[in-house]
């Protein structure tokens, strides 16, 4: 069974891969591909049995894929969305896994694949009522992240995260019980992805959740200094242009949340 990977959270996708071999040698992990833009050129010019497909890529819902190209690939879908967007998956017939992948439903999901799936018989699934959902405010923000602790894979509850900066090239998660990890992720993807009526973007530095403002000081040109807990080396300032935005996110009126 020659597979791709589509996912540009390389621990997801080097995860995925692992559990591939585990379950059959017979699978080939043709190749693993992060950007919309390389998946198109990918598939001009080459073929697979399987794709598996991360939703959200470092360039965009990966959906734009399939408005470029004409795709025939049955795709299982890898998310961390809820349970109200898992239900479009199920009743557009698309297959799917939940992050983090459990070895027991991707073999589950490769035996679907091989019972159903045949060179002649190829399921025609409507992405388009699938976007809409997924896209669909307060529908499907991310649950959980995977982390590399060592030589060991370890997720993370979005709700036990307290805020995300990044700092010398690298972007890190702080959780409320006070740990701190490197995470394979840029601060404009995880603005997309995490839901706004807990999350807001203070900076290119820094995005928070609510719970983790300690107190908060006006400075000068009207910015805000905030004081984080679990605390951060760095300072946590609300830029200027984020300020009435930030305001009217601590009100609850996040409604046209952009920063």
């Amino acid at each position: 069974m020659k597979t791709l990977i589509i996912e540009d959270e390389k621990i997801a996708a080097n995860n995925l891969e692992k559990l591939l071999k585990q379950i059959s040698p017979k699978i080939q992990i043709l190749d693993k591909i992060e950007t919309i833009r390389s998946s198109v050129n990918w598939l001009l010019n080459n073929e697979a049995d399987l794709i598996f497909l991360d939703i959200h890529l470092a360039d965009g819902l990966s959906f734009k894929i399939f408005n470029e190209i004409e795709i025939n690939t049955p795709v299982i879908f890898t998310t961390a969305y809820d349970q109200y967007a898992i239900k479009a998956f199920k009743l557009n017939s698309v297959d799917y896994l939940l992050k983090p992948i459990d070895i027991d439903e991707l073999r589950q999901a490769i035996y679907k694949f091989e019972k159903i799936h045949t060179s002649d018989n190829s399921t025609k699934l409507d992405y388009n009522v699938i976007v809409e959902l997924i896209q669909n405010p307060g529908s499907s923000y991310q649950k959980r992240f995977l982390i590399n602790v060592g030589s060991k894979i370890r997720s993370v509850d979005t709700e036990n995260i307290a805020y995300f900066y990044a700092e010398d090239k690298a972007v890190y998660i702080c959780t409320k019980d006070k740990h701190r990890y490197i995470i394979d992720q840029t601060i404009e993807k995880l603005e997309t992805i995490l839901d706004p009526e807990f999350f807001f973007k203070i900076s290119r530095k820094f995005i928070i959740h609510v719970d983790a403002i300690e107190e908060m000081h006006t400075l000068s040109k009207s910015r805000i200094k905030i004081d984080l807990n679990p605390p951060c080396d760095s300072e946590a300032i609300v830029t200027i242009n984020n300020v009435s935005e930030f305001k009217n996110w601590l009100k609850g009126n996040n409604q046209n949340y952009k920063s």
